[in-house]
């Protein structure tokens, strides 16, 4: 597995696209709209900042009332997120996702829940 991108939970996608864009110097990879979220990942060379702004009610829009905007989660890339899954849940691993799941940008998602991962909501991604 690699790292494939950090979620960045935003109330201003645009706003912090552009800042990133100037301080990092990065380009927009990808734009949708995708189960209620305004969703765009920013290229850094070896991965990817997704911001995820809610556009309705949800779990974007909950953690950043719980939480505010900052990392919702870190996502790491696999070939066989089915086998990923599987090897977590031999491991005891809570999966949150026992079966993959349509997620942006047209990938196999999976997440596992972070009271079993050190706090770390971790996606489990296929391209």
């Amino acid at each position: 597995m690699e790292f494939d991108h950090a979620g960045i939970a935003t109330t201003d996608a645009a706003g912090l696209r552009s800042l990133f864009g100037a301080l990092f110097d990065v380009e927009t990879a990808h734009t949708e709209q995708f189960d209620g979220l305004d969703v765009t990942f920013l290229d850094l060379t070896n991965g990817y900042f997704e911001l995820l702004e809610p556009l309705e009610d949800g779990t974007i829009r909950r953690y950043l009332d719980d939480h505010g905007p900052g990392i919702h989660h870190v996502a790491l890339a696999t070939d066989d997120i089915q086998g990923a899954l599987d090897r977590a849940a031999q491991l005891d691993v809570e999966l949150i996702d026992a079966e993959p799941r349509p997620g942006a940008w047209g990938h196999q998602v999976a997440f596992l829940h972070p009271k079993s991962t050190g706090g770390v909501l971790v996606e489990f991604v296929e391209h």
